[in-house]
């Protein structure tokens, strides 16, 4: 998949692999590992920032997604963050390995116009619990499989 179609299709909170297709160097090339591994990875997608100009009506920037590919922490306090964000004009291939399932919880942050993933739970309780232990303003709760309505069949049936 392109990233356009993991921009278009794939939900946050979706797991999803990049690459461009080069093999894996062995471990002992540590200069080709490395630069490897800046173009192959996984990340959790967090966000999507749809197309901007800068204001002057010059620049005009292309959607992209933002991954989370992992946190690194000392004494159990989160030091650094990794975010990798992508123009939808990448070249590398991304793939969607998993999708939030259904009765899951994510919490959002929204800032301006854009919407980012804070966590993903796997129940409202633990949802509740991460946000009282990281407080976060304009932060909300939405639990996977609210978000879309139900189909006209279905609401027929329940009524």
């Amino acid at each position: 998949m392109s990233a356009q179609q993991i921009f278009t299709t794939a939900p946050l909170g979706s797991l999803v692999r990049y690459g461009d297709g080069a093999p894996r160097p062995p471990a002992r090339f540590t200069k080709k590992l490395a630069s490897w591994q800046r173009n192959n990875g996984v990340g959790r997608l967090v966000a999507k920032t749809p197309e901007r100009s800068s204001g002057g009506g010059g620049s005009l920037f292309p959607a992209s997604i933002t991954l989370h590919e992992g946190d690194y922490s000392s004494a159990g306090v989160i030091l650094i963050v990794v975010h990798r964000t992508y123009s939808v004009t990448s070249d590398l291939q991304f793939e969607i390995i998993e999708t939030p399932s259904l009765g899951m919880v994510r919490i959002f942050q929204t800032f301006r116009d854009k919407v980012e993933l804070l966590h993903l739970a796997e129940h409202r309780e633990a949802a509740e619990l991460w946000l009282s232990k990281n407080p976060h303003s304009n932060a909300r709760i939405e639990v996977v499989g609210d978000e879309t309505p139900p189909e006209p069949a279905a609401m027929a049936v329940a009524a």
